[in-house]
C-alpha cells in the first residue's frame, strides 16, 4: 500500500468518524486504511451505527456518491488547513508521535472508562513546534475548572518550573489549571501544547482567546477534529486520553469529586503513564477528587517540581530530600546528644548525676561533657555542667564566617 494513499484515507476517516472509534481502529488495523474506508462509506462488514454515522457526515461536506470521495474529502481538509495556518498528519507521517500507538494496546485491555480509547486517524496541528520532537519530554497539567487560589499558584508554579527545566507542558486549554498551566509555561521561556476538544478554528473557551492565540504563534495547539466542530461535554472526555498518552506523566493539581481531570489520570494508568496527585486541604471540595485519586495504587504523591521530574525524567534525576533548617545540635552523635539531652539550663549537675540521668556510664558522660562544653552547649563550674543559655554554633562553622 502506497503511504499517501493511506494518508488520504486516514484524512478522509478522521473527517467521517467521531475520535477515538474501536471498531474503525481494529478494522483500520486489519485490513488498512483505504479498504476501511471503502467499507465503512459502503456499509459493509461494519455496525449500522458506525455506517449511519458515516452517511450523515458524507452528506454534511457534500460528497456522498463522490467516485473519489477520499481525494474529495482530502482535498477539502488541506485547503481549510491553509487558509487557517494549519496542517495535517496522520500515522504515516514523521511528525506523528509513536506515543500514540499506545492507545492501542489500552483499547484492547478493556473499556474500562466507558469510552473508546483507540488512536486519533488524523491531527489537525498549528504552531511552529514539530509534535513528536516536542512531546518526547513532557508532562500534562490537568484539574479543575473552578480553581482556587492554591490550585492557582500550583499550577503556575509547576508549569514554569517544567518548562525552565526543558519540558514541555501539556494541557487542556480551559479554564483553570488548565490555561493557569500554560501560561506558566509561557512565563518560564518553555514549549506548551493545547489539546482541544473543537476545531482549530475555535478559540473555546472565549476568555481563553488570547493564551489560545499565543500558544498558536509560539507552541501548539492540537486537535482531532475538524474546523467548525463545536466542543461537546463527550468530546472533552474523549480528547483526555490524547492528553494522558502524549506525555510522560500526568499531574492533577486540583479537582472535585467527578472533574473531567480525573479521567484523564484513569486514562494514564491504563497506558502505564505515571498518574501523579497533587495533595489538598482535607475541607476543600476542590481536592476531593485528588485525595480520592491518592488513595488508588500507583498513585504518586508530588507537591514540587523536583518530585515530578524524579516521577518521568531519566535515571539519576533525583529530587534532593527535604529537609528542615538544620540545629547546633545536629553535628552531634547519639550518645552526646542523650548526655546533653540530661543537662539542665539552671541547676548545676557533677558528670555522673548527668550520667544518671542520661542512662549512660559515668566515663562516657566525664568524656563527653567537656566536648559539649568545648562546642558550646554547656558551661562547667564549681558545682558541674549546666546548659549554655545560647549554643554557640558548631566550632567549623564560626571559622567559617
Amino acid at each position: 500500500m502506497r503511504a499517501g494513499e493511506d494518508r488520504v484515507a486516514r484524512m478522509a476517516l478522521g473527517m467521517l468518524v467521531e475520535p477515538g472509534s474501536r471498531e474503525l481502529g481494529v478494522l483500520v488495523r486489519n485490513v488498512g486504511a483505504p479498504e476501511a474506508l471503502g467499507r465503512a462509506v459502503g456499509g459493509f462488514g461494519v455496525k449500522p451505527a458506525l455506517a449511519g454515522a458515516v452517511r450523515a457526515r458524507m452528506r454534511a461536506a457534500g460528497v456522498e456518491g463522490s467516485a473519489d470521495l477520499a481525494g474529495q474529502l482530502a482535498e477539502q481538509m488541506d485547503g481549510l488547513a491553509e487558509r487557517l495556518g494549519a496542517r495535517i498528519i496522520t500515522a504515516v507521517d514523521e511528525e506523528w508521535p509513536a506515543a500514540f500507538d499506545d492507545l492501542v494496546r489500552a483499547s484492547r485491555e478493556g473499556n474500562m472508562l466507558r469510552r473508546d480509547t483507540d488512536p486519533p486517524m488524523c491531527i489537525w496541528l498549528r504552531g511552529p513546534l514539530r509534535l513528536a520532537e516536542t512531546l518526547e519530554r513532557s508532562v500534562s497539567v490537568v484539574g479543575a475548572r473552578a480553581i482556587t487560589g492554591y490550585g492557582g499558584y500550583v499550577a503556575s508554579e509547576f508549569a514554569y518550573g517544567l518548562a525552565e527545566r526543558g519540558w514541555t507542558v501539556v494541557s487542556g486549554g480551559a479554564l483553570g489549571v488548565d490555561v493557569t498551566a500554560h501560561r506558566g509555561a509561557l512565563a518560564g521561556g518553555g514549549d506548551t501544547v493545547a489539546v482541544m476538544a473543537c476545531g482549530i478554528d475555535r478559540a473555546y473557551p472565549a476568555a481563553n482567546a488570547a493564551v489560545l492565540e499565543q500558544i498558536g504563534a509560539e507552541g501548539l495547539l492540537l486537535t482531532e477534529w475538524p474546523p467548525g466542530t463545536q466542543p461537546h461535554k463527550t468530546r472533552f472526555l474523549t480528547r483526555n486520553r490524547v492528553i494522558a498518552a502524549a506525555t510522560r506523566g500526568t499531574v492533577m493539581v486540583e479537582a472535585g469529586s467527578r472533574s473531567g481531570a480525573r479521567s484523564t489520570l484513569g486514562y494514564a494508568r491504563l497506558l502505564q503513564r505515571s498518574a501523579m496527585v497533587v495533595p489538598g486541604p482535607v475541607n476543600s471540595a476542590m481536592s476531593v477528587g485528588c485525595h480520592i485519586e491518592l488513595r488508588q495504587p500507583g498513585t504518586v504523591l508530588v507537591s514540587r517540581v523536583e518530585e515530578i521530574i524524579e516521577e518521568v525524567g531519566s535515571v539519576g534525576e533525583l529530587a534532593e530530600p527535604i529537609q528542615g533548617a538544620g540545629r547546633p545540635e545536629d553535628v552531634l552523635d547519639p550518645l552526646q546528644a542523650r548526655i546533653l539531652d540530661a543537662v539542665r539550663p539552671r541547676r548545676a549537675m557533677t558528670a555522673e548525676q548527668i550520667a544518671a540521668v542520661a542512662g549512660v556510664s559515668g566515663r562516657d558522660a566525664r568524656r563527653s561533657l567537656p566536648l559539649l562544653e568545648e562546642l558550646g552547649f554547656v558551661v562547667s563550674g564549681p558545682d558541674g555542667y549546666r546548659l549554655r543559655s545560647t549554643p554557640r554554633a558548631p566550632i567549623g562553622e564560626e571559622e567559617d564566617r
